[in-house]
């Protein structure tokens, strides 16, 4: 195992202290607790969103932190769930009076505790908490992390959403509207061409031979639904389009915001391939792009390949996506 480390098992706060240092002006970094925030908290009376779960994928979740996105992130170990305590603090440490959104991942262990932090907030302190679960991969269901769909790409859609709805001063009902209608309209796909390698276990989380590429995978290493033979990117795009437009709910006309997402070993270069054969297809079957995003977003340490987010859009969700946004892993607007 070859790896920009110094010790397998001070990763996670190590990346953090990097983080910090990295970004002083825009995120105050809690190491001892493992939260990320905002650098200026929001002003009061709007509301503040909290999400969160394994490291492992980054820029998720702490690098959507700031302005426009998160107002905090609590980083659990790689691939396990942060713990009720660290969400409780940062939900606490964030409220500016009108409530906390959690936005959660669909996997047993953050949903759990998400829950279990939201029973603390309110024996505690009192302060309205609305979580809203994210379920968006079409691969697999009830498996080895989740009941259910695992939550993946639609994540990233989600929090900048409803960030910038929040930022606009809207209600903490309106904002988990928006969210749950955001994750509703939804679908993922990944695969991957190779496996990657947990630093403190130090071998792949499962053998891919050469000649082989895994469909279906999720975002911790688990293996996807099917092998095959390794192909060119546009049977690889075939295999990510199709099963997510046989689930994707019918819009009203406004297209799909389409994120090409790296597992985090796949160059730009590489990307970019996939996201043209991906184009071509969404435009042959009469799906119209109104935004794209391609790069490693949502991502598994080191492992090559990619996934596929489609999210039925409509001009409001549009309006919101395209707002300001300043954080280490999105940022635009004024």
């Amino acid at each position: 195992m070859k790896k920009l480390i110094n010790a397998a098992d001070a990763v996670v706060t190590e990346s953090l202290a990097g983080m910090a240092a990295a970004h002083p002006n825009a995120l105050r970094v809690d190491i001892d607790r493992r939260i990320v925030y905002r650098a200026t908290p929001k002003e009061d009376g709007k509301v503040a969103i909290v999400s969160g779960g394994g490291s492992g994928h980054e820029p998720l979740h702490g690098g959507f932190v700031g302005a426009g996105m998160l107002d905090a992130a609590c980083a659990g170990e790689i691939f396990t769930s942060p713990v009720p305590d660290q969400i409780a603090a940062a939900t606490t440490a964030v409220d500016c009076g009108a409530g906390v959104l959690h936005i959660v991942k669909n996997y047993t262990g953050d949903v759990m505790n998400f829950e279990m932090a939201a029973e603390l907030i309110e024996m505690d302190a009192g302060i309205p908490v609305v979580a809203v679960v994210v379920e968006d991969d079409v691969a697999v269901e009830d498996s080895l992390y989740t009941t259910g769909r695992r939550g993946v790409g639609v994540t990233v859609i989600v929090e900048k959403v409803a960030g910038a709805a929040a930022e606009e001063g809207r209600s903490l009902a309106e904002v988990a509207t928006l969210a749950g209608r955001v994750c509703r309209n939804g679908r993922s796909m990944g695969m991957a061409l190779t496996s990657c390698t947990v630093p403190t276990h130090g071998r792949p989380s499962f053998d891919l031979p050469d000649d082989e590429m895994e469909i279906g995978i999720g975002i911790h290493g688990e293996p996807g639904h099917h092998r095959e033979k390794a192909a060119a990117a546009g049977e690889i795009a075939e295999r990510l389009v199709e099963p997510i437009l046989a689930e994707l709910p019918p819009g009203d006309g406004s297209g799909v915001i389409a994120l090409l997402n790296g597992m985090g070993a796949s160059p730009l270069i590489e990307l970019y391939i996939m996201y043209a054969e991906v184009a071509r297809l969404l435009e042959s079957a009469g799906v119209v792009v109104e935004r794209s995003l391609v790069g490693n977003y949502v991502t598994s340490l080191d492992m090559a390949g990619c996934s596929l987010t489609l999210v039925r859009t409509d001009q409001e969700v549009l309006r919101l996506w395209d707002a300001p946004v300043r954080t280490p892993g999105l940022c635009w607007g004024d």
